[in-house]
This record gives C-alpha cells, structure tokens and sequence, in this order.
C-alpha cells in the first residue's frame, strides 16, 4: 500500500467498549469491512489462542511473562487484566497510524477506554449495550462454549461493565445489527448527534435496559 504523504492530517482514535454479549467483535469487523479507510489497532493478550484467531489478526498473543515485561517498559498506551487474562494496546502501533493520517480503531474494556482517555483525551469513545438483560444472557449462552458457571460470571461482570456506559461520548444499543452498523458508521464519520451520550432519548433508553437487571 503506498504510504501516506507527510503532510498529511493526524488521524482520529476511536475507542469501542462494550460488554461480553453486545455484539462488540462483529460490529467493529463489519465496520471494518465497509470502511477500508479505518485501521484496526491488535491487542496484545496473555489469553491462549482459539482455533479461530490468527496470531498478528486478532490478537498478538504473548505469555504473561513477556507482557509483563512491556508494562514494564511502558510499552503500553492502556492494559487491563479481563477474566484472568492480560490484555494491552501498543503506544508505538497508535502512533504510527495516527501520524499516518489514518482513523483507528480500539476495541478495548471500559478499563482500558479510562487509561486511553487519560493519555489522549481527544480520542472518540463509544460504548455498545445489548437490546435488554434478557438478550445479554441468551447471547451468553447461546455461545455454547462456557460452563453454567462462566456464564454467570460474565453475566454479573457484563452488569457491571454497563454501568460505565456514560462514561464515553457515545453509545450505540445493538438491537439490530445493520442499525447498529449504520450508527456507528455515521459517528465514524463525524455525525452521530443522536447516538450522543447527552441524548435525553438514548439516555431514557439506556437507562430502561439497566433497571431491567
């Protein structure tokens, strides 16, 4: 890919939270699909790898030890540590695409989205929430791959991962997937006033959602 001109304007950084169960990974990859403009910012996680992850796409995954030895450099921009399993995003890979004049992507915790506020406070935050709790948990579930107990710990971990949802500039319900596609797409591209955290709408809705749990 030919590189940018040096000239060229500082990208923006957007940063997407969501709970376990909102949809967060299939909503940021149809993003991506549709926007060849944006690049992905890759984690690097002390979590194994599935069978379905490639190493470098995903994830960068590496062992606790050598993680902690990044932490240690301050290698990282954000790090949380999210169902035992280490997660961090690198300072140098942001930089380099932002200076490049291109729009990145996070796809983080609502943890890591506080560190990342607190080093680039012009970053974009977006937080996803599921329709209701009753849709949370049957996505949860319907993954088939986690014990009664996993899921339960999800759950309750994802009810409070909720509460932070005002926390960031924006939020999207993902009810509907095209809609919530589009309503990303249009905060990516400088719109968005109704996904707008100061809504009084979303927020009426948002907080519908909550009181059900």
């Amino acid at each position: 890919m030919p590189s940018k001109p040096p000239n060229t304007q500082r990208g923006h950084l957007f940063v997407i939270a969501a709970p376990s169960g909102a949809g967060k990974t299939t909503l940021v990859h149809k993003l991506m699909d549709t926007n060849p403009a944006l690049r992905f910012s890759i984690s690097f996680t002390t979590r194994p790898q599935r069978h379905t992850e490639t190493d470098g796409e995903d994830y960068f995954f590496v062992s606790p030890e050598a993680f902690q030895t990044m932490i240690d450099a301050g290698d990282f921009l954000e790090h949380a540590l999210v169902f035992d399993h280490c997660y961090g995003t690198s300072k140098t890979q942001v930089a380099s695409l932002l200076n490049e004049g291109h729009n990145v992507i996070l796809e983080i915790d609502w943890q890591g989205a506080q560190q990342v506020r607190n080093h680039m406070p012009d970053c974009r935050s977006i937080f996803l929430l599921p329709p209701s709790v009753a849709e949370l948990k049957r996505r949860l579930t319907g993954r088939g791959t986690d014990s009664a107990e996993v899921i339960e710990r999800r759950y309750q971990d994802a009810l409070g991962d909720m509460s932070h949802w005002h926390e960031f500039d924006f939020a999207v319900i993902n009810d509907d997937l095209n809609v919530a596609h589009a309503e990303l797409e249009r905060i990516v591209s400088g719109e968005g006033a109704a996904n707008d955290t100061s809504n009084p709408l979303l927020v009426g809705r948002i907080n519908a959602i909550l009181q059900q749990s």
